[in-house]
């Protein structure tokens, strides 16, 4: 186990964030031992907004055996994978899965989440999320592990409902034998369609669609793309985007989140780690 105190902006794909403990474990052993103590866990810093004064709290990142991932040799129709470890990141697992023929996780293209995060927030996009081809979740609470099916964790849009001061901690997905070309050809139409996402560091889309709508389109019509504060800014790419020019503070966001939240009834989609004005 690795304790060290950093910035978490070294640690979001926002690139803001004060200092925090970190406690990088490796084993259950760790585990138990790091969550002694009060305690946030972090996956790959997406979706995520942590203010400049940082957490009091430690951050629990997953490495070691909580990392590990591999789906396995793949058996046809349906594949239920081995567990998978949560601190794995979604992309990598993707890339797999095509090189495999593996089916189900092209939905998730382009998210750029650890496996255990995009199972707490039910990552997913218009063409589908990852409960859909969730098989069971290991998730450590009270000192012990517990297994629990999908149906038990509450999935819905963006949301999961994982029991208070639990840790996910692995994973199976169930996954379906198909052409490779197949795979290759659904992973572009994916990609195509979010390809005017920015490439800038951002947090992932900022706030959810309203029933029938899309956030990023009433942000394009209400004008605030290129509003900017201090070093974030609204993306021209993308409405539904704040952006780290450079040199932006989670304050500077959290004015541009409020500044739209004063004129559409949008709701934010990130979590948001320690006080913000």
């Amino acid at each position: 186990m690795r304790v060290e105190r950093r910035p978490l902006a070294d640690f979001t794909t926002l690139g803001v964030g004060g200092e925090a403990e970190i406690w990088t474990v490796e084993t259950p052993a760790d585990l138990v031992e790091a969550t002694k103590a009060p305690y946030r866990v972090l996956g790959n810093g997406s979706n995520l907004l942590v203010s400049d004064s940082g957490v009091s709290e430690r951050v629990i990142r997953l490495g070691g055996v909580f990392a590990a991932a591999s789906l396995g040799r793949p058996r046809a129709p349906f594949h239920v994978t081995p567990w998978l470890g949560a601190g794995a990141l979604l992309p990598n697992l993707i890339q797999e899965a095509r090189q495999k023929g593996l089916s189900g996780l092209e939905p998730l293209s382009g998210i750029p989440a650890s496996l255990g995060g995009a199972v707490k927030m039910n990552a997913g996009t218009r063409f589908g999320e990852i409960a859909d081809v969730l098989e069971a979740v290991e998730i450590f609470q009270g000192g012990s592990f517990h297994v629990h099916h999908p149906e038990e964790l509450g999935f819905g849009y963006r949301r999961s409902n994982l029991p208070p001061g639990g840790i996910v901690t692995r994973i199976r997905l169930r996954l379906e034998q198909r052409d490779p070309a197949e795979i290759e050809a659904r992973l572009r139409e994916v990609d195509e369609a979010r390809k005017g996402q920015p490439k800038r560091k951002s947090a992932g889309c900022a706030f959810k669609n309203p029933e029938g709508d899309s956030a990023g389109r009433l942000i394009d019509r209400a004008g605030f793309k290129g509003l900017r504060v201090g070093g974030a800014m609204v993306s021209y790419e993308h409405g539904n985007f704040i952006i780290n020019t450079g040199s932006a503070r989670a304050t500077d966001v959290w004015k541009l989140v409020k500044r739209i939240q004063e004129e559409l009834s949008l709701e934010l989609e990130w979590e948001i780690w320690g006080e913000l004005l």
